[in-house]
């Protein structure tokens, strides 16, 4: 299958390059495009230290007079320069004049390379303090060597400007011109110690890319030992060795829930204050959690959600009830370019299908496992006819057939869907809050486990959302899901594989496990909800199976359904953007 055609897309670039951006494409170009072209950033610990250390020296300095002037020795720091002859640009942390020579001193978090009899400055340093003599030298100044200071040992490196570290520094700097205005991303490093240390290997992903371009993916490879006498097929991570898990199981950072109707949220400093009157209820630090989720009439601060758009942390609202209403998040949706690309193939027809075909198969299948997993007894009429769902699904002629089949596969999945539950001790509760279910139902929902269906729908939207807009997609063009006023079509179009084996499994935890019991809920009209002890602790049920760990079938590894959910757009991205082969819909084993 070919990979998709990547149209030529132009980019307008800054009128300079930065050093520190030749530092950058000698590293790796794929990390020098990321952040210079597409304006993407992540922190890490490393990142986040290399600044601590750097900010004594970014303390802007006296100056540094025109050569003409340079008649006494001096020390000065955070020097900016640029050379309009090669479009760069340099900001120097330290420059040393003696005798009328300007030193360089870069400062670099970690130590210098063991190059046997001596240490040495590692490549990437050398161009960075090779692209400020040159920017130096074009304004009149003398400079023979620099200087490399290592944190990490507190040793200092010389680097000479001979004419071969010259040569290939501009070289370099011409490739990084090229590459940029291309606008084509360099492919990922092949097996390299640099990803492991690089912040930005959780969306770059590196091996996973390679692993994926290394064969092409059919739907039905992962799920095949669910079906008789079909042999299992090895994915690219068999056939190519183990994919390195270089993205952590889990993120460190936590989504946050307010529930409680009146709260107030503000600020002081890092920390969010939740107030209640005039009382403090709760402190949040703001780095600690990845989201803040307010349900209901919960306010909050000018100052807050401006801290929060900083820090690239999303405030979701929703209904006290649980329908989500929207977002607010900050700047960090810089990625334009792959946003025109998926508005282009949004209206390609021959792509929608295609795509649409993967997403309801994954989902019949997960839901087919889902039955053989959790019910007493998989009716076996039930399991067939979804094999045949999933067999149309992939053959599907039209979108408006692909909605037939999952209807019909839904039917038959919900039939069973009472099989799942394990909670018996009920039937003393009035019977709209037993745990026992007939039908689906939604709008509102009218039994106690159509609540909690229509609540975990709800927090799985909103979860994708957050995710889409991370990637940097636009949440509301779909390719399944069809644009309409307000609905957010992409996000459900990436969260039909995942209803079963989230939101319908946190479901069935909360229930089988008494997390959720019928005297948490109250009926309204003809509408039943959860009282605010039950909306909580579904609440936990739900991060509970968000925070869980699973395996991927193509990388096997490990990792929480939380960053799975990234990893996909993320690889969606990567099809449309034409570095794979295929999308790999995730579908358990």
């Amino acid at each position: 299958m070919a990979t998709l055609p990547i149209l030529p897309q132009q980019r307008v670039l800054p009128d300079y390059l930065p050093a520190r951006m030749v530092n950058e494409f000698c590293y790796c170009p794929r990390l020098f495009f990321y952040e210079w072209v597409e304006g993407v950033f992540r922190e890490s610990a490393d990142t986040v230290e290399g600044a601590a250390q750097h900010a004594r020296v970014d303390r802007e300095g006296a100056g540094l007079p025109s050569p003409e002037e340079l008649d006494e020795d001096l020390r000065t720091r955070a020097v900016t320069l640029s050379s309009d002859r090669h479009r760069l640009i340099a900001k120097m942390d330290l420059l040393d004049v003696a005798q009328g020579t300007v030193t360089p001193v870069d400062y670099k978090h970690g130590k210098p390379r063991d190059a046997g009899h001596e240490l040495a400055a590692w490549p990437s340093d050398r161009v960075q303090l090779a692209v400020q003599a040159i920017v130096l030298r074009e304004n009149g100044y003398t400079c023979d060597e620099g200087i490399v200071f290592y944190a990490g040992t507190r040793q200092r490196v010389r680097v000479p400007f001979d004419a071969a570290l010259i040569e290939e520094t501009l070289s370099l700097v011409e490739q990084a011109w090229e590459c940029a205005r291309e606008g084509a991303i360099p492919p990922p490093l092949d097996d390299s110690p640099k990803c492991n240390g690089c912040s930005l290997v959780p969306i770059c992903l590196p091996d996973e890319t390679n692993a994926l371009r290394a064969r092409e993916f059919e739907t039905t490879g992962p799920q095949l030992p669910l079906f008789p006498g079909e042999p299992p097929r090895k994915g690219p991570a068999q056939e190519r060795g183990t994919v390195r898990q270089l993205v952590t199981p889990r993120s460190e950072l936590r989504p946050a829930y307010l529930d409680t109707q009146g709260l107030r949220v503000g600020k002081s400093g890092d920390v969010l204050q939740v107030k209640e009157k005039d009382t403090v209820k709760q402190q949040i630090r703001m780095g600690e959690i990845c989201q803040l989720n307010l349900m209901g009439n919960i306010q909050i601060s000018t100052q807050a959600v401006q801290t929060l758009c900083e820090r690239g942390v999303p405030v979701c609202y929703f209904s006290q009830g649980g329908w989500f209403y929207g977002i607010t998040t900050g700047m960090n949706t810089k990625n334009v370019f792959l946003r025109r690309t998926q508005f282009r193939l949004a209206e390609e027809a021959w792509f929608c299908l295609r795509l649409a075909r993967k997403l309801v198969a994954g989902k019949i299948r997960n839901q087919r496992t889902m039955l053989l997993r959790n019910h007493v007894e998989p009716p076996a009429r039930v399991l067939a006819e979804m094999k045949a769902m999933v067999e149309r699904a992939e053959s599907a002629a039209s979108l408006e057939e692909l909605l037939g089949i999952e209807g019909n596969a839904a039917r038959l999945y919900f039939q069973a869907f009472n099989g799942m539950l394990k909670a018996d001790d009920d039937r003393e509760a009035p019977e709209i809050f037993r745990m026992d279910f007939t039908a689906r139902n939604r709008r509102p929902p009218r039994d106690a486990v159509n609540a909690l269906l229509s609540l975990a729908y709800s927090m799985l939207a909103k979860d994708l959302m957050v995710t889409c807009y991370a990637v940097g997609f636009d949440p509301l063009i779909g390719f399944y899901h069809q644009p309409r006023f307000g609905r957010p079509a992409l996000a459900l179009d990436l969260m039909e594989p995942f209803r079963p084996l989230v939101a319908d499994s946190a479901v069935l935890n909360a229930i089988n496990t008494r997390m959720v019991t019928p005297s948490d809920f109250l009926a309204v009209g003809q509408s039943v909800a959860l009282k605010p002890a039950g909306r909580k602790a579904f609440y936990r049920a739900y991060e509970l199976r968000m925070d869980s760990l699973v395996t991927h079938p193509q990388f096997d590894y490990r990792v929480s359904y939380r960053r799975l959910l990234e990893i996909q757009a993320r690889l969606l991205a990567r099809w449309m953007e034409g570095e794979v082969d295929d999308y790999p819909v995730f579908v358990t084993r």
